[in-house]
């Protein structure tokens, strides 16, 4: 009896990857999460400003478009459906957000806020050799001016600057029309360029890192809470 040759996962289309994610196929799942990882977490940062709400906006996310997955038609790229599916996550949770915070006292969240990052940094450059910690700093600098652009210009910027999508791409995740997009492009570049010095600009490729144990960990997580 002839052994079934082994399936090439990496040629499939779009609609064919779809169709194994309906079946629950563990390998179809590790390719499209290791695909997506980092633009969906990108893109959910870009939105809501803190890696951890990031990462489980992206986790819930994904169980959504998983069972969800037959309603992918194939109109547009199967990254850009999931781009759009964070998109809608991390705006309703940064709606929630805003409602619970209108019941508590915002100074004393600030403040915990604040000590609770200076703690993080502290931990993580204390043994870095100095090279390491100058870098992290770089990154630091160039996350934080982004972080202070208006929240439609910060989005488009990630997806365009950062992650390299096109216009059409770009405006087909967000809904918007593409002289929208080029537009707010254009003044988040010049709102950054206002903050940032020269130098400092080149190091966007490597800002918001999403890979390794960070994406492999995601991709676990899905696997598990998967029905």
């Amino acid at each position: 009896m002839a052994t079934q040759p082994k399936l090439d996962y990496e040629s499939l289309d779009d609609l064919a990857v779809a169709g194994r994610l309906a079946a629950r196929d563990e390998a179809a799942v590790r390719l499209v999460t290791g695909r997506n990882n980092q633009r969906l977490f990108r893109a959910a940062w870009s939105i809501l400003g803190d890696r951890a709400d990031a990462e489980d906006a992206v986790q819930s996310a994904y169980l959504s478009a998983f069972s969800g997955i037959a309603d992918f038609a194939g109109r547009s790229s199967l990254s850009t459906w999931l781009t759009r599916i964070v998109i809608n996550e991390a705006l309703g949770r940064k709606r929630a957000a805003r409602r619970r915070r209108a019941h508590l006292d915002a100074g004393s969240v600030v403040v915990l806020d604040e000590y609770r990052d200076k703690l993080m940094r502290g931990s993580m450059t204390e043994t870095l050799p100095d090279g390491v910690v100058a870098r992290a700093e770089i990154r630091r600098l160039l996350e934080e001016a982004i972080t202070r652009l208006p929240a439609g210009f910060r989005l488009v910027f990630v997806l365009r600057e950062i992650e390299e999508l096109s216009v059409e791409e770009t405006s087909e995740a967000l809904g918007i029309p593409p002289a929208t997009v080029k537009t707010r492009h254009h003044r988040a570049r010049r709102r950054l360029q206002d903050d940032l010095a020269p130098e400092l600009r080149t190091a966007l490729t490597g800002t918001f890192p999403f890979a390794g144990a960070d994406c492999e960990g995601m991709t676990e997580r899905v696997l598990r809470a998967l029905p």
